[in-house]
């Protein structure tokens, strides 16, 4: 998704809105809750919450709303949190796979809203299995770049702790691993003094489609209305963007 989030930071970057900024909190806080719920409040036995914390304070979420967070998941406040995890595939306008992931509390609203979106923004509903075949699930930790960083450098760290490569996206890195490699992978970066941003189990699609300009458009118009649905945790898809093609949209929103 690395070609959807550069051209949608440069869209958003002059006006970043409280509502939206509210809608990246709140997803944030369901990983918090959901990681804390299935492992426990104790971050040395949870992996899975210490990632999503890490996430979080990344993107600037107060200390107060984590620690609430892990409580109520924890079951620690008296009360009670059940999300369940629901994905859905389907198609955005050239053929290009797009795999939904939803966290919600009722199965009927997020269904009848992922459908809507869809439909209204030039996407189709699949059938199960017919996207998901395309898709692995991947850890990937993304790592910063900073002036002394190099690629070698953050190959050398975690050679040994089972990635698999790591990928120059122009501002950052993305390290790939086998999903069960994620822990070890980026624990191997801390050990080695290169901090990271956040370490996910992402769904990497093994064969992408290239887009031109004009079906980018109508691609990235589809993923932002899904995203703004509260449901929506993530989304997933197999579009390649080439660099004059992002640079074009870049150009667009300024």
């Amino acid at each position: 998704m690395s070609g959807h989030s550069k051209w949608a930071t440069t869209k958003h970057q002059k006006a970043v809105t409280d509502s939206r900024r509210a809608k990246a909190f709140a997803k944030l806080i369901k990983n918090i809750e959901v990681a804390a719920r299935m492992g426990g409040a104790d971050l040395s036995g949870n992996p899975t919450l210490v990632d999503a914390i890490q996430k979080a304070k990344k993107t600037s979420v107060p200390n107060d709303n984590i620690d609430r967070a892990v409580k109520r998941g924890a079951g620690l406040s008296g009360e009670v949190v059940d999300y369940t995890t629901i994905m859905y595939e389907g198609y955005a306008a050239h053929g290009v796979a797009v795999m939904i992931e939803c966290l919600t509390d009722n199965k009927n609203r997020a269904a009848a809203e992922v459908r809507t979106t869809m439909s209204r923004n030039g996407g189709n509903m699949a059938d199960p299995g017919s996207v998901a075949y395309n898709f692995h699930r991947k850890g990937i930790v993304v790592v910063p770049k900073s002036n002394a960083l190099t690629e070698d450098d953050v190959l050398l760290a975690v050679l040994d702790a089972g990635a698999e490569e790591v990928v120059d996206d122009g501002e950052k890195f993305e390290v790939f691993s086998e999903a069960h490699d994620l822990v070890a992978t980026r624990t191997a970066l801390q050990t080695a003094g290169i901090d990271y941003d956040s370490a996910d189990i992402a769904f990497v699609p093994q064969l992408k489609v290239e887009v031109d300009a004009e079906t980018a458009r109508k691609v990235f118009r589809l993923i932002d209305a899904l995203e703004e649905l509260d449901d929506v945790q993530n989304i997933y898809s197999n579009y390649d963007v080439s660099p004059e093609v992002i640079a074009e949209l870049q150009a667009e929103a300024e």
